[in-house]
């Protein structure tokens, strides 16, 4: 049994399953964000005019104010605004050589997506890859997944993980709009972005107007949402921004109680025409689920146990993150701008739970592969985990855009800038506990409690710094043609000390100091034979690192980053007068310097390869009498092109996590100006939970509803009704044979306002 706990620690140091903990889980030294009560109570003060708002405002005549249901932007909005994700240079997409996905913020809340990934997920080949070893938000895109090659980003910046974790943001309700750049993003953002990345833009102060907006909702499992925002001008330079959210569920398993809030606060100040300064400020506080998953039982899941958790009863799971950010844009022409962002962001996170479980065959072995042994028939659990994560990120991210005219129809737009990043990570565990291992009936057991007999605590802490100069170009060849290209150097290093207790004092022990260097560039051309239609073709490199840079371990000192590159090609269009849009691409990424260890006692080694090939299309019509869809779909061929472990080969086998088939439809129909319904499809193809292909994960398609109904210009009744067929399905897995099962059968009816 020891063996089976260890192997599984050993997987929480790279990027699949890690987290971290310093002291009890809600001890002093896990402290509240200051004035946290006094945010809370303001957004909760907040809803009262909301929905008390006097009857004659409600009564407005719709032509004097936007109706409350979203009917959608048109479509020429998408690829025709510039869109900072995909260049720094304000290109638009259809200006930009890659594949950029706008989702909509207000679209987001329409259809009901109660979290970011739930709407992250619906971009043109994206997947949910989130489990709580991750914090719920890792992704999959164009064949690789996890927070190690699918970056996230907030307002334009990184952030970093910790043991492949991130936590923030995942309130959709405090969301602008999501952009996934789909493709290596390393000249761009850095490391850890070879198969993508995902820009969270959250909400911003509006400068014309004061609105006020808010939610309350009630549904199945108990669920309870409230939200509430408002935002506007205070005076002709000055304007404002607020936000709050409350959710909470008794989930659709025992004990799946779920609760979160998130507030935030945002400023903006224009002292000068030319000058715009923004403070925003955001906290989240999750307890998600204490759910890591259902074991199958011969291979299938039993519907009988579709309601159980196996966790204990006082299993624990909370995630604190607050992030401050100043930013300056200075524009003195229209030539150059001067932009500048210096951030901060606090994460704590903490978990104690039994995490593992297996059916035990007739043989007496678990049928997941792990080799644990037990009584036939039984629910083995093993691997009580505690961990801590103490993180903090300091940065800032600088820029100069400069744009000249060469000569007649030749311009040239270049962006020169630099990034700097300081995380600091204290991790902390109980792997030295004894372990706790138990066999359940599959039916009907105690839980029980944690044993824990070494307690969490600090076990060692790293330093890690980033240092990066980048620069983008484009030249403009004319009307038709232009060159975009880009090139980022990048300097990471590594501090790490152990900590230890001899005789019960603490005392630190340097253990290391890593170093990275890496060159990432870009090269691609767009050719626009009309205004609304653009042809392109790329090639970019890309470097992911091996796990996660912060918990980088002695083990991997000797190794570089994985290294890899893109050949993309594609086209873009808008027609019908703006109210379509459709987009088309193809590519291949292949990525190497895996580790490889080619026999059981050969030293590991940095020689293995991986691919990915396929393509992607989506297409967006608003069309007359109301209609309107919104579809996309990839395909895809991912492998692993030489790769050796032990004895084992895993030559043409598919990677972890990674669905090679992906479908998302969106229907809108406007029966009438306050009648509106949606429908959505979501099909998600099989994946396997382990290199040798062994543990397949069925595919599964899912329908959700939305029908909304707008009593007046401001107020509306939102009914949501999600996985309408029943469909048991896993939305990932923690373990081979332990399916994170997704929400069941759900109404949700709401009440929105607007003003």
């Amino acid at each position: 049994m020891r063996a089976g706990r260890d192997g599984v620690r050993l997987a929480r140091m790279s990027a699949v399953r890690g987290r971290s903990l310093p002291g009890s889980l809600d001890a002093p030294g896990i402290t509240v964000m200051p004035f946290l009560f006094s945010r809370l109570a303001f957004a909760g003060a907040l809803l009262l005019p909301v929905f008390a708002a006097p009857l004659g405002a409600q009564s407005l005549a719709a032509s004097d104010n936007e109706d409350i249901l979203v009917v959608g932007q048109q479509a020429r909005d998408t690829l025709t605004t510039p869109n900072a994700t995909g260049s720094r240079l304000g290109l638009t997409p259809l200006e930009t050589p890659a594949t950029i996905s706008v989702i909509d913020g207000t679209t987001i809340r329409a259809r009901g997506d109660l979290s970011v990934i739930d709407a992250t997920s619906r971009a043109p080949g994206i997947s949910n890859a989130g489990n709580p070893g991750n914090g719920g938000t890792a992704l999959a895109a164009r064949g690789f997944s996890g927070q190690g090659s699918v970056l996230q980003l907030v307002d334009g910046i990184r952030l970093f993980p910790a043991a492949g974790t991130i936590t923030f943001p995942t309130d959709p309700w405090m969301v602008e709009r999501i952009d996934v750049l789909s493709g290596p993003a390393s000249v761009l953002y850095g490391q850890g972005a070879l198969g993508g990345a995902v820009n969270v833009l959250m909400r911003k102060p509006d400068t014309q107007r004061t609105q006020v907006e808010g939610e309350i909702g009630y549904g199945s499992q108990d669920s309870f949402h409230v939200a509430a925002g408002a935002g506007g001008p205070i005076t002709e330079r000055l304007s404002y921004r607020i936000d709050g959210s409350y959710r909470r569920s008794d989930g659709y398993v025992d004990r799946g109680q779920s609760r979160s809030h998130a507030v935030s606060g945002t400023l903006r100040w224009a002292p000068a025409d030319t000058l715009v300064v923004t403070a925003r400020d955001d906290y989240g506080d999750q307890k998600p689920m204490r759910y890591f998953g259902t074991p199958l039982i011969e291979g299938r899941l039993d519907d009988r146990i579709r309601d159980r958790n196996y966790n204990t009863r006082d299993g624990f799971i909370r995630y604190r993150d607050n992030r401050t950010s100043l930013q300056v844009d200075w524009t003195p022409s229209d030539a150059v701008t001067v932009s500048n962002q210096a951030y901060r962001l606090t994460s704590k996170r903490s978990w104690l739970n039994l995490e593992s479980y297996c059916w035990i065959a007739d043989d007496g072995v678990c049928s997941n592969g792990s080799g644990n042994t037990g009584t036939p028939g039984r629910i083995l659990r093993t691997d009580m985990t505690g961990i801590v994560h103490d993180q903090t990120q300091w940065g800032d991210q600088n820029s100069v855009t400069l744009r000249t005219d060469v000569a007649d129809g030749i311009g040239n737009d270049l962006v020169m800038g630099f990034d700097v990043n300081l995380i600091k990570l204290t991790y902390s565990h109980n792997f030295g506990s004894d372990p706790q291992v138990s066999e359940v009936d599959p039916f009907a057991f105690d839980p029980g409690l944690i044993v824990d007999t070494q307690g969490i605590a600090p076990r060692y802490r790293t330093r890690t710094t980033e240092y990066a100069v980048f620069a983008e170009d484009r030249l403009k060849l004319g009307t038709h043609v232009s060159i975009v290209g880009g090139v980022r150097y990048e300097r990471d290093t590594i501090r790490r000390w152990s900590i230890d207790y001899p005789g019960g004092a603490s005392t630190k022990t340097f253990a290391l100091d890593k170093r990275l260097h890496n060159v990432t560039w870009r090269v691609g051309s767009v050719y626009q034979p009309i205004p609304t239609v653009s042809l392109y073709a790329q090639y970019a490199t890309g470097v992911d690192p091996l796990g996660t840079l912060t918990t980088y371990s002695t083990g991997q000192v000797q190794f570089s980053n994985a290294v890899g590159d893109q050949v993309e090609v594609g086209t873009k269009a808008v027609f019908l007068d703006g109210h379509g849009t459709a987009t088309l691409a193809a590519y291949r990424i292949v990525k190497k310097r895996l580790l490889a260890q080619l026999t059981p006692t050969s030293p590991v080694e940095q020689v293995g390869q991986r691919s990915a090939k396929g393509m992607e299309a989506a297409i967006s019509l608003d069309l007359p009498y109301g209609v309107g869809i919104d579809a996309n779909g990839s395909v895809l061929d991912a492998t692993f092109d030489d790769f050796t472990s032990g004895s084992m080969r895993f030559d043409g086998n598919t990677p972890p996590d990674v669905p090679e088939t992906l479908a998302n439809l969106w229907l809108r129909w406007n029966a009438t100006r306050a009648l509106q319904a949606r429908a959505g499809l979501r099909y998600v193809g099989r994946r396997y939970s382990d290199n040798a292909n062994s543990f397949r994960v069925p595919s599964y398609t899912t329908v959700d509803a939305t029908l909304s109904y707008a009593m007046t210009p401001h107020l509306a009744v939102d009914i949501h009704a999600y996985n309408m067929f029943d469909r048991d399905y896993a939305l990932s897995t923690y373990n081979n044979q332990q399916w994170v099962l997704g929400r069941p059968r759900s109404v949700d009816v709401s009440l929105r306002a607007s003003f």
